[in-house]
């Protein structure tokens, strides 16, 4: 709970009452690596905050082969979807890659703390902004990048994820294969 309150005071000022209202409205999670945060098809319940471990967001396409889209590691608020206020169903899945541990708020009380703590609604947008303009600097680079410059900067810019995500989901995140991967992994060395 404290990662999260430090996390959103990055973005804006709260007193104490409003630290209270946010803690009493947060239970902890727990997922074991393989274990699903939400699956395709199934509306999501919980707004979440990953404190420990790495979330792989990954999907399929119309043919039945799966693309891993990102990754979401520690410090980041994972939202369900563009409305708030709606129910979410998504079309992506995201599963614990390691074990991993969450600051969940239920929908209701998510909203509960938006509709009490005045701005709360724009720090959240602080924050999902930050969030969304990094994912989006992660992905546009791999488009026009060959892979082995794809491959370096991911170590570079996630050194603590190269040792702790699977090899082939490593290479569908930059969309080579995990044989590709291994050479070029071995001419680097």
């Amino acid at each position: 709970m404290e990662k999260f309150i430090d996390y959103v005071l990055q973005f804006g000022n709260l007193n104490k009452q409003q630290i209270d209202l946010i803690t009493g409205k947060t239970t902890e999670l727990e997922l074991r690596k393989d274990d699903y945060y939400w699956e395709a098809g199934k509306t999501v319940k919980q707004i979440g905050f990953l404190t420990d471990g790495v979330i792989r967001v990954y999907y399929y396409d119309s043919k039945g082969v799966e693309y891993t889209r990102y990754f979401i590691d520690e410090n980041l608020l994972i939202l369900d979807g563009p409305n708030l206020d709606g129910n979410y169903t998504p079309s992506e899945y995201l599963q614990a890659v390691t074990d991993c541990k969450l600051t969940v708020f239920s929908k209701k009380d998510w909203k509960e703390i938006s509709d009490t703590i005045i701005g709360w609604e724009k720090i959240i947008q602080k924050i999902n902004n930050k969030q969304h303009t990094e994912k989006i600097e992660r992905r546009s680079k791999l488009v026009s990048q060959d892979a082995a410059t794809r491959y370096s900067e991911f170590i570079d810019k996630f050194p603590t994820l190269a040792n702790r995500v699977p090899l082939s989901y490593i290479a569908s995140y930059l969309g080579i294969t995990q044989s590709s991967l291994s050479r070029i992994r071995k001419n680097i060395r």
